[in-house]
């Protein structure tokens, strides 16, 4: 056995692992990568094997970090099963399309405003690509041992982070190998703490916030305080999110902020239509996460979905006070950037991030206090206020990580890290050694290890 570090090594996207079991070879996990250009350059490159023998895709969850490469997989010529859990599979009914939309519509822009240095500029995929690629996906229950391949099962465990997300355990030659995806917290709002692990022989695990803690503050006050300070001042509360968790978890809030009457009533618009489809999702998904019938009625009844361009484009010549939550969480693109140019040159507006920032991506210059940011190849100055939230992230922090290890009946014989940036990851490590008495190795992209 061979297990390959094609993705997610020091950097926290492009979520990619190649094990080679004998003559078959599985990829776990399928991810984009965003933010700093010189990752996003590898989208376009070649994978460093033949995508034509690759025999499965093991998929932890639907964030596109993890998820966004499978119809470029498929167009490439991969026509192997996908496994993952029901529920990701439903998101990724929605992400992925949405996905190949985005591409579609971001190489029309670049092309309309010449703003792009190819031409013409080209997506990535397509909207097609990206509906052909969901015929290939396999659901599977959580918790039930699976042969996938001939003498190789997986058990899906979840592990919190977001509805449908999960560990893979996977047995093969008598090894246990654990990829713990991205691992929630102990104490989400919304989700279930993540299921203990087996006693394995290796285990890769994510480093997002391997070199901090959670902050332990009171979040909902932090923002009652913030959207009140900005509505006093007549301004706008804009929160870019992350459509999957991230946003439903924002509006619960809000919902129980009016609910409690420590913010007015103004509106609060939804401006996502990936993020209203899972909006839905969530509401039927109860016995998956915390949320009841009756809060999630609270957030449909307080919320106005925004779903065509005309009427985003509309809600954005709004100069009324009012809270506004629209895709994607790191500004990367989405209907989010428009928003961005109309607001950020005003001092009375507000511009609240909700969680993690890649490196290289607009939302990680503006929480770091950038004076411009460029948005569709122009500079916009930045004079609105900039809040970092990340006591909202649907990450277990390194504490968290360490916790769920000791829930186990066995600490694993040997850990890899990935899914951080370099500094959370040697962070991580050192936590891993001191805690749990582990040599851990931090994960180098490319890197081979045998098993």
């Amino acid at each position: 056995m061979k297990l390959t570090f094609i993705g997610a090594a020091s950097t926290v996207t492009g979520s990619k692992h190649l094990l080679e079991v004998d003559n078959l070879k599985i990829l776990i996990d399928c991810g984009l990568y965003q933010g700093i250009k010189n990752y996003r350059t590898r989208n376009w490159q070649a994978l460093p094997f033949d995508v034509t023998k690759l025999d499965a895709v093991l998929l932890t969850h639907a964030h596109i970090d993890h998820s966004g490469y499978i119809p470029l997989l498929y167009k490439q010529g991969f026509r192997g099963p996908i496994f993952c859990s029901h529920e990701t599979l439903k998101l990724c009914e929605v992400l992925l399309p949405d996905a190949g939309f985005l591409q579609e519509e971001d190489a029309k822009y670049a092309n309309k405003k010449r703003f792009s240095k190819h031409s013409p500029a080209e997506p990535l995929y397509t909207l097609n690509d990206a509906k052909k690629s969901l015929s290939l996906f396999v659901p599977l229950d959580f918790q039930h041992n699976v042969e996938i391949l001939p003498n190789i099962t997986i058990n899906l465990k979840p592990n919190g982070h977001i509805l449908g997300s999960s560990s893979i355990e996977l047995n093969a030659n008598s090894k246990t190998l654990v990829f713990s995806g991205d691992v929630g917290r102990q104490d989400d709002p919304i989700m279930y703490p993540p299921e203990p692990i087996s006693p394995c022989d290796l285990l890769v695990v994510e480093a997002t916030y391997g070199d901090r803690r959670h902050t332990a503050t009171d979040t909902k006050q932090i923002l009652a305080d913030a959207i009140n300070d900005t509505f006093k001042h007549g301004g706008i509360f804009l929160m870019p999110s992350f459509a999957v968790g991230r946003a439903q978890l924002i509006l619960h809030l809000i919902a129980e902020l009016k609910r409690e009457q420590r913010i007015p009533n103004v509106p609060v618009y939804l401006n996502s239509p990936m993020a209203i489809k899972v909006t839905d999702l969530y509401e039927k998904a109860h016995k998956h996460h915390k949320l009841t019938k009756e809060q999630c009625q609270a957030i449909d009844d307080m919320t106005e979905f925004v779903k065509t361009q005309e009427e985003s484009e509309l809600l954005n010549s709004r100069n009324l006070p009012c809270i506004i939550v629209s895709a994607s969480g790191m500004a990367s693109g989405g209907r989010v950037l428009h928003h961005l140019k109309s607001l950020l040159p005003d001092d009375k507006h507000t511009i609240a991030f909700l969680g993690f920032q890649a490196a290289g991506t607009r939302g990680e210059a503006l929480i770091n206090g950038a004076e411009r940011i460029k948005i569709h190849g122009e500079y916009i100055d930045v004079k609105a206020n900039v809040l970092n939230l990340d006591s909202l992230s649907a990450h277990g922090d390194y504490q968290d990580i360490l916790n769920w290890l000791q829930q186990g009946e066995a600490l694993p014989k040997q850990i890899y890290i990935n899914h951080g940036e370099v500094s959370a990851c040697e962070a991580m490590r050192c936590h891993i050694k001191e805690q749990l008495g582990i040599d851990a190795k931090v994960a180098e992209y490319l890197e081979q290890v045998a098993l």
